[in-house]
């Protein structure tokens, strides 16, 4: 299966924005009670500046032309009344919407995160951290900028402009229409650049996650960079990234602010409609007659019109603000909609094997590569030990990924204890096989919070109950050589310990799980001969059921394996003796 996000922007099927908030509102059904009591609040104030116009309309033609003062103050002490129940509603949608957004926000990087955590390498080989940092980082936030700021006010400009519509119709059919006319053409331009703002948002939020990318990457190889003097290339990258982000924010910012100049030209447009129109129906007018168009009329319908347009000059700015949440919500989706291929299957039964690990016609292929490993078959016995050797790039490490279950075989099956490998849960599979990787990863804190990583067993222990178990497993001469032993500080960088120390926690990790199988890939690479001689005792005093499989290069590490198998050129087969190896290596076939 194919996970680059990229590749899977351009053949998603394009769906409508509707249907995108739709599944966006979905993740946030149990904020329903919130939303709904923020929309009664919205629906309190949009009414008490719908019939704030129609009391000042009345009050001019009962009470202020013919001057009585009375009127004019209760009809204001009703105004008053009425506008401070408006900002009590004001105040409680936009404290509850502040809380529903963080919350929203909260439930989306969780979402995400935990997607992240459920989906298999082969994800991560194909996209780059920086970005997927950025879409939980920055394309969240995005998304709750506009429900928790800007939502409600898109609401309530809605309900508004909907109740001035409505009244601006009733109170005249011909003028309403008339000053109605250049809001439909605001409609019509809205759904055709609409598409366009969201395309352009969505770049500019790719190309922040592709300098986020850029700068992960250069800043986790600068020493790379300082070794090779090359910071004029990591300044080039960054600077082309930068560009790339400059250019894109450019076109979004000119796309976001599209709007607001044509909406205002078109408010304008709509009150001088309302104050020619409505002079000369106040000019035929019959005075007192029961449909005469009056003074009063005119001031309301000056005030319904502005209730109108000026929710429509508002909604040109949160019109951009809802593109660019939509926007980062179809990169989000895009993580959401992923499934993992490294599905447990329900096993139909298991297999006649005395054999601890087989490999029956197992074809593997890279997604969107060749094929690397053709119609594979082997066994591996319980208690013995196998090295897998040859060229670089002839398929070792993609051997042991498979018994590790990293991946899944193209075609072809891997039994474990007889049962397809595919039928284990991940928990019961990871306490059976261990893997020591080339360049293992730690996370910043001490030797012993990473050696109990994982481990459901020991994850209660204290440092002395840790050392007596270490000890126990014959592992205790490792920690002898951190300088703090089990509270020994590491950062994820590696900086504050060596590269061979890491392997080593590694290895701790690994072993103190007490595995069925333990790969080692590369595992003392980078490790003095003396320590290398102790992880080889060590290893040599594994439970006699242990089946270890080593790759290495350096082939003294592989001199006492019980089996040795030749990978190359798409093929496990097996080598004979060490000098068979050897032989096979300098003179056998070469990567094709």
């Amino acid at each position: 299966m194919n996970y680059d996000l990229n590749k899977f922007s351009e053949q998603q099927e394009k769906t409508s924005t509707l249907a995108a908030l739709k599944r966006l509102l979905a993740l946030i059904a149990h904020e329903k009670r919130n939303l709904w009591l923020a929309l009664i609040a919205i629906m309190i104030n949009a009414s008490v500046n719908l019939f704030g116009p129609l009391l000042i309309g009345r009050a001019i033609d009962k009470y202020v032309i013919p001057g009585n003062y009375h009127g004019v103050l209760v009809y204001s002490g009703i105004l008053l009344a009425m506008y401070a129940c408006g900002l009590v509603a004001s105040y409680l949608q936009t404290k509850m919407m502040g809380g529903v957004g963080q919350r929203m926000l909260y439930t989306l990087r969780n979402a995400i995160f935990n997607k992240l955590q459920q989906l298999p390498v082969a994800f991560f080989n194909q996209n780059k951290a920086g970005d997927l940092i950025s879409r939980v980082n920055n394309d969240t936030d995005k998304i709750n900028t506009f429900f928790s700021q800007s939502l409600m006010q898109f609401i309530g400009s809605i309900a508004i402009m909907t109740g001035a519509g409505i009244f601006l119709l009733c109170i005249n059919l011909k003028l309403g229409a008339a000053t109605l006319a250049p809001a439909l053409l605001a409609w019509i331009f809205t759904k055709i650049f609409s598409p366009w703002v969201k395309r352009k948002n969505a770049a500019n939020l790719k190309s922040v996650g592709g300098m986020s990318a850029e700068i992960q990457e250069s800043l986790n190889n600068f020493k790379v960079i300082i070794a090779f003097n090359r910071r004029d290339y990591f300044r080039k990258r960054f600077d082309d990234a930068n560009k790339g982000n400059y250019t894109t924010s450019i076109k979004a910012g000119i796309a976001n602010n599209i709007f607001l100049p044509v909406y205002s030209l078109l408010s304008s447009a709509a009150q001088l409609i309302v104050l020619v129109y409505g002079i000369y129906l106040v000019s035929i007018s019959i005075p007192h007659a029961p449909d005469a168009f009056t003074i009063g009329s005119l001031v309301i319908y000056f005030s319904y019109a502005n209730s109108f347009y000026n929710p429509l000059r508002q909604l040109a700015t949160l019109w951009a603000s809802f593109q660019t949440a939509m926007a980062g919500w179809d990169r989000i989706s895009q993580i959401l909609s992923l499934e993992t291929n490294l599905v447990t299957i329900k096993e139909p039964g298991s297999v006649p094997s005395s054999s601890l690990l087989e490999f029956r016609n197992v074809h593997f292929a890279y997604p969107g590569g060749e094929e690397i490993l053709h119609n594979i078959n082997f066994e591996m016995e319980r208690g013995k030990t196998y090295a897998l050797v040859g060229p670089t790039g002839g398929g070792k490490t993609t051997t042991a990924s498979l018994i590790a279950r990293l991946y899944d075989p193209t075609k072809g099956t891997v039994f474990l204890d007889g049962k397809d490998i595919r039928s284990y849960e991940p928990e019961e599979r990871t306490q059976k096989i261990g893997f020591i990787l080339q360049e293992p990863f730690l996370f910043t804190g001490t030797v012993k919070e990473n050696i109990l990583y994982g481990n459901e067993i020991y994850k209660d222990f204290s440092s002395e109950e840790l050392e007596n178990a270490l000890k126990n497993a014959n592992l205790g001469s490792l920690l002898a050589i951190f300088e703090n032993g089990l509270e020994t500080n590491v950062l994820a960088s590696g900086d504050s310990i060596s590269l061979g120390q890491k392997q080593l926690i590694a290895f701790m990790r690994a072993v103190l799980r007490n595995p069925e199988i333990l790969i080692l890939d590369e595992a003392t690479a980078n490790i003095d001969t003396i320590t290398e001689q102790l992880l080889s005792d060590i290893l040599k005093n594994l439970p006699e059921t242990t089946t270890r499989v080593i790759i290495a290069h350096r082939l003294n590490t592989i001199e006492n394996a019980d089996e040795i198998y030749f990978v190359n050129s798409g093929e496990v087969i097996k080598a004979g003796s060490l000098d068979d190896a050897i032989e096979r290596l300098l003179h056998g076939k070469r990567v094709s």
